[in-house]
């Protein structure tokens, strides 16, 4: 069976311990088409971003790189700037055929908290071949605020995947004329391309811009902190910002996306070519996202961006992105938004759970 694999496959590879944790994985922590992988009880403060690498272990990595250990167990700060390995609560011993990738979740994302996944003998971030057998680690790198967490916490978030299940620019033309997966006009080209909003319906605030020094954010608090002492305002009168290098910014897709529910997507970054910046640190798009059986009009993709070494001109419209769609392997039990916590289902622009609505 080919296709990225559903919550009810997740929990029948939990059954038979191909996905295994201590402790033991909560309902809450499955997705209609991924896992949330969970923080363990002591994060490594380390002097560079690495990789495993053939035949060697994080742990002999670990060793090569730390500067400290910290116990997270009464909640220990993540500082801004630094960069700390976290060894996560699941344990994988996948299959032959059963390859995974892994992403953060979209609420790290939009603290520009860089999560990627690593592990034994691994070559990538976030992707882990079929028949691995081993521990994960998150690498966890603040790149805009300090951030409190705690053992239990969900960065990231892991997708299983058997077969080839990408569809083709033809595949996804089809599915668009059956079921539109924007509102308007489907630019299509090595997937669904999406583009920025910079005139909004109503008013000029087109995006919010991190500031550079502030308070530490406990990611246990939601609805908590004031946007305002974090976040500055971005206005356009003009449909065009400036972005400033090495600036965060918080901007929002044009089109409402669609994902039906026998499809997920992953938000890919656009071509280097088109401009001095990156989009989207946080990549997976759920069944059932911007999904309304009553024939609904799709939910807005927010745009995490970050800008390079020149100041660039981002224009209204302008395509900054693209969303690669895959078949599921099953439709999940459970849809985006449909009985479960989604916390961006139908969003417009908007920053992350933890902070109070403007």
């Amino acid at each position: 069976m080919t296709g990225v694999l559903a919550s009810q496959q997740l929990q029948t590879m939990i059954a038979q311990g191909a996905i295994s944790a201590q402790p033991a994985i909560i309902p809450e922590q499955i997705q209609p088409a991924s896992l949330d992988l969970r923080l363990g009880n002591r994060a490594w403060r380390v002097r560079a971003s690495f990789l495993a690498g053939h035949d060697r272990s994080v742990a002999d990595r670990l060793a090569e790189f730390e500067m400290h250990q910290i116990d997270l167990s009464q909640g220990a700060v993540l500082e801004k700037g630094c960069v700390y390995v976290v060894p996560l609560m699941e344990h994988l011993d996948l299959p032959e055929g059963i390859q995974a990738v892994a992403n953060a979740k979209s609420s790290t994302g939009r603290l520009d908290l860089l999560t990627r996944t690593i592990t034994d003998g691994g070559e990538e971030f976030d992707r882990i071949p079929s028949g691995y057998s081993g521990p994960l680690y998150a690498e966890i790198c603040p790149r805009s605020f300090s951030v409190l967490v705690r053992p239990g916490m969900r960065l990231n978030q892991i997708r299983f995947r058997q077969g080839q299940a990408v569809l083709s620019d033809d595949a996804l033309r089809a599915l668009h004329a059956e079921m539109p997966l924007v509102d308007g006009p489907a630019v299509i080209d090595d997937g669904l391309g999406f583009s920025v909003d910079l005139k909004p319906a109503s008013g000029t605030l087109v995006g919010y811009r991190a500031k550079p020094h502030t308070g530490v954010i406990d990611m246990d608090k939601i609805g908590q902190y004031d946007p305002a002492e974090y976040w500055e305002e971005v206005h356009s009168a003009n449909g065009q910002i400036i972005l400033d290098p090495g600036a965060f910014y918080i901007l929002v897709s044009r089109e409402a996306v669609h994902i039906p529910p026998a499809y997920a997507a992953e938000m890919a970054p656009y071509l280097a070519m088109v401009g001095e910046f990156r989009v989207h640190y946080a990549g997976f798009f759920d069944p059932g996202f911007g999904h309304d059986a009553a024939g609904g009009a799709g939910s807005r993709g927010v745009l995490e961006v970050r800008c390079h070494e020149a100041p660039f001109v981002l224009e209204h419209g302008q395509v900054v992105g693209r969303l690669v769609y895959e078949h599921m392997a099953q439709v999940p039990d459970q849809l985006y938004g449909t009985g479960i916590a989604s916390n961006y289902q139908g969003q417009g622009l908007k920053l992350s759970k933890h902070f109070k609505t403007p």
